[in-house]
């Protein structure tokens, strides 16, 4: 099976998930970076070349004697789908809606199954909703398979307009070979969050919770890693909050010095949100790679949060916005190793029992699968 897995970006740091169903998925597997006159190949060509100088005295001769205008957008359409027959692909996988929506025409028109993953702003933010969502309903009848991370998303995307049928629940899955070896109990009270610096993640609501946990546990200690544009604001206020000698901002990690990190500490800290743009999280990787690491996570009720953390279990989950209980259930933590280890294993054995790389990436091969049997079935 031959598979086209089409990107909006390249090499987004925080896009771990993408990197994986490139490299992972069964078959053939290419890559096609960038949107519409811009898409490249995974080593730089561009699918539609820009027109020579012939060509474009040519369109210009044209557009003065006839009025003549070249439709640029088609232009670019027809090169999709003749790389798609020329290159013999079976399947295309558009990473997040908005690029299903660019493809599905191009998809149609070369007989190609079409599976659309959604991840998470593609869902849910007002914008992207307000530009999209009218055609995201063709889109949903012309995708062969939809995905979506979290069972939130499910409803969210059957709310938009997707045949149920069509909607397949697949999280994206950590890598367990990567992400293990925590030990809560033998670490100090230091606390991890990771993530870019944007509203949703909310920065600027873990510092005064983080504060209040000092008043009752001064030991401890915070580590953020990642940027973004409430980068300096969450500085300048943990300044403000007289807290800065006890947060460290560690700014982006590699994907190993994230595993290092996850074995040193004594649990995962997050304060996610839905901001007023809507936007909200899928299931995050990072929730998944702590408690495949076996540390507990504190965490708010967002989105797909609650199918990896078992309240009370796995860690604890608290109401967004409600920095006080999140304060208490981080102060708890901080104080009793033996609840965070606890809770660390239970978290390692839900983690490995249901969010694996491995299984997550073989549930998405069958939905891929089954749309191309179901497509080459259809146009028997």
């Amino acid at each position: 099976m031959n598979i086209c897995v089409v990107v909006p970006q390249k090499d987004i740091y925080s896009e771990t998930f993408i990197r994986a169903h490139i490299e992972r998925l069964a078959g053939e597997v290419t890559s096609l970076y960038g949107t519409d006159l811009h898409m490249v190949t995974a080593d730089g060509r561009a699918l539609l070349k820009p027109p020579g100088f012939l060509e474009r005295v040519r369109r210009s001769f044209l557009y003065r004697l006839f009025g003549v205008r070249f439709d640029e957008h088609c232009l670019w359409q027809r090169a999709f789908q003749r790389y798609l027959t020329d290159n013999g692909i079976d399947a295309v996988l558009a990473e997040f809606g908005p690029t299903g929506v660019r493809l599905m025409e191009s998809c149609k028109k070369a007989d190609v199954a079409l599976v659309v993953h959604f991840h998470g702003f593609d869902a849910y933010r007002k914008k992207t909703i307000e530009d999209y969502g009218a055609k995201y309903q063709s889109m949903f009848q012309t995708a062969d398979a939809v995905i979506a991370v979290s069972r939130h998303m499910v409803e969210r995307l059957v709310g938009l307009g997707a045949a149920r049928e069509r909607v397949h629940h697949v999280p994206c899955g950590m890598n367990e070979k990567m992400f293990y070896g925590g030990d809560p109990a033998k670490a100090g009270p230091v606390f991890l969050t990771i993530g870019r610096f944007v509203d949703k993640k909310a920065p600027h609501l873990l510092l005064p919770a983080f504060r209040k946990v000092l008043l009752q546990a001064p030991e401890a200690r915070l580590i953020m890693v990642g940027d973004g544009l409430l980068w300096d604001s969450s500085v300048a206020l943990a300044k403000a909050l007289k807290i800065e000698n006890s947060v460290t901002f560690a700014g982006v990690k590699s994907h190993q010095e994230v595993a290092h990190l996850m074995r040193e500490v004594r649990a995962y800290v997050q304060h996610f949100i839905t901001p007023s743009s809507g936007d909200s999280e899928g299931t995050p990787v990072a929730v998944m790679e702590a408690g495949g690491s076996g540390l507990p996570v504190i965490a708010t009720r967002h989105a797909g949060i609650p199918d990896v953390v078992d309240d009370g279990i796995t860690g604890f989950l608290v109401d967004e916005y409600d920095i006080d209980t999140m304060a208490e259930r981080m102060t708890r933590i901080a104080r009793e190793p033996a609840l965070a280890a606890r809770m660390g294993q239970a978290a390692r054995e839900r983690v490995l029992s249901q969010f694996t790389l491995d299984k997550t990436i073989k549930d998405l091969d069958e939905v891929i699968r089954q749309a191309v049997q179901k497509r080459k079935g259809t146009t028997a």
